[in-house]
C-alpha cells in the first residue's frame, strides 16, 4: 500500500509538480513528510527482495 502511495506521489510530482505528501505534512521540510519519505523507501528497498520471484514466475 505503502508504494502505491509513493508512486502515485511522484506521478502527481511530474505531471503537475504537486508534491501530495508535502500537502498533507505540511511541506517538504516537515518531519511528517520525512518519516513518511523514509518509510516509503524503505518499504521499496525491501520489495526489491521479490524481483526474483517475479522473474521466475514469467518464465
Amino acid at each position: 500500500m505503502l508504494l502505491i502511495i509513493g508512486g502515485i506521489n511522484w506521478l502527481l510530482v511530474g505531471l503537475f509538480e504537486y508534491d501530495l505528501v508535502a500537502a498533507i505534512a505540511g511541506g517538504s521540510t516537515a518531519i511528517l513528510a520525512k518519516i513518511i519519505y523514509i518509510v516509503v523507501g524503505l518499504c521499496a528497498l525491501y520489495c526489491l527482495k521479490f524481483i526474483p520471484a517475479f522473474a521466475n514466475r514469467a518464465e
